[in-house]
């Protein structure tokens, strides 16, 4: 019997994985590799502030599964996995339902030999009160979708009335870089708005405050990165609170620890992540305090050498050190490569290798204002990076994830396609 190879979660490391197992194992007949997913397409994550400004149109950008499938040689499974029978080798799928409530797939359940779960993760509201009735998130396209509705209602509410000028007020929590780059690229979504002849709302009456809990903005990335990137915000005219803890969250604004009251007919959260909530102690396996796998450094689960997890759902060690592997994309990126090379040398009885996370740097966006950020590498060491030069590393990001999937020569049209349909004319999604 030919060994199934079940992938749960197609966002970049899933989708990546995938591909590149069917374009080996599953081309040669070697494994079944099946993608399970709850949606029919997938788009890059760091790209969602970019379709909650509006500045990105998400139908553009989006990759369909079955057509991805097709061209790669693996299966694809529409659903959400909701359950993991490890004894049977089974994973369970809720039923998937439309926007009216009807089903439209059946709850089923599917096998594997191996499987991998890069089921990726959610924002963390830390259970802080009204932040899930009152919030907005930005973990899904949905979700960023429904942000920019929201916000393009306001301005053709304002262009509808009467009155002479009014302003919107947007509340961030979290200056990680979701916020940051949401942030900057809502003051971009402000100009190109008025540009349309949205104008009731001038780019100066939008009116942008980012709160931090900790000191100071970007606080995963080193402070000569942070402090430019805080400069530019305010240069921007964005309000930047750090040391406020948000302690509650209200139809009409949020509240500080300090007891500090932010007004905002927009609020977003963008702190902190957790592993979604199903994994918890799935069938037995070893968890942490918000839900991701725990895995040993072959990607492993500690209970179970027959699962493995990656990505921002798993808690893998880093060696010499009490921390996990940090949850970001270029980590997603490196486990799906080594475990390309690790599920070959399953299915031949062989040792696996061990993941060893390599920090390259990190790019933050700030629209088409700016970009910052730092290189990393073993010749040059940590090179910082301001203004159009990082901007060209940070986009070049998106195209390695895009060759990653295509190949080169379908990015290089895709890339060429862009720029002929984008042209030089003011870019905003207005529905």
């Amino acid at each position: 019997m030919t060994h199934r190879i079940v992938i749960v979660g197609g966002g970049a490391g899933g989708l990546e994985l995938a591909t590149r197992l069917g374009k080996s194992l599953g081309k040669r007949k070697q494994a079944e590799i099946t993608l399970v997913d709850a949606n029919l397409t997938h788009i890059w994550k760091p790209l969602l502030h970019e379709v909650a400004a509006g500045s990105l149109n998400s139908s553009e950008d989006e990759l369909n599964y079955v057509a991805q499938a097709k061209w790669n040689h693996f299966n694809f499974q529409m659903g959400r996995m909701s359950g993991l029978d490890r004894e049977s080798k089974l994973i369970q799928l809720a039923a998937t339902l439309d926007d009216e409530g009807r089903e439209l797939l059946p709850a089923r359940t599917i096998g594997y030999d191996t499987l991998v779960i890069a089921v990726g993760s959610n924002t963390n509201d830390f259970g802080t009160l009204g932040a899930a009735q009152h919030c907005l998130f930005l973990d899904s396209r949905k979700q960023a979708e429904r942000f920019h509705q929201q916000l393009l209602n306001h301005y053709l509410r304002a262009h509808a009335g009467d009155v002479a000028s009014e302003q919107i007020s947007v509340a961030i929590v979290g200056a990680g870089a979701t916020g940051v780059e949401l942030a900057a690229e809502l003051h971009n979504a402000a100009h190109e708005l008025a540009a349309y002849g949205l104008d009731k709302i001038q780019p100066k009456d939008m009116h942008i405050t980012i709160i931090e809990a900790g000191p100071r903005v970007l606080p995963a990335l080193p402070e000569r990165i942070s402090v430019p990137v805080h400069k530019t915000l305010e240069k921007l005219g964005v309000t930047v609170m750090t040391n406020a803890a948000v302690s509650e969250v209200t139809a009409d604004g949020l509240k500080t620890a300090s007891g500090e009251v932010i007004q905002a007919s927009l609020k977003v959260w963008a702190a902190g992540i957790r592993a979604p909530g199903f994994l918890k102690d799935i069938d037995g396996l070893e968890t942490n305090r918000i839900n991701q796998l725990v895995v040993r450094p072959t990607l492993q689960t500690t209970l179970d050498d027959n699962i493995f997890a990656f990505g921002d759902c798993a808690a893998c060690p880093q060696p010499g050190t009490d921390r996990n592997v940090p949850p970001r994309a270029q980590a997603a990126h490196q486990q799906a490569s080594l475990l390309a090379k690790s599920l070959k040398l399953r299915l031949e009885n062989k040792a696996l290798p061990t993941y060893e996370y390599k920090d390259y740097g990190s790019l933050v966006s700030l629209s088409r204002f700016s970009a910052v950020g730092n290189l990393m590498g073993n010749l040059m060491g940590s090179v910082k990076l301001e203004g159009w030069l990082a901007r060209m590393f940070y986009v070049s990001l998106y195209r390695m994830h895009q060759m990653a999937l295509y190949g080169t020569f379908r990015t290089l049209m895709l890339m060429l396609g862009s720029k002929i349909g984008r042209g030089t004319e003011p870019r905003l999604k207005l529905h």
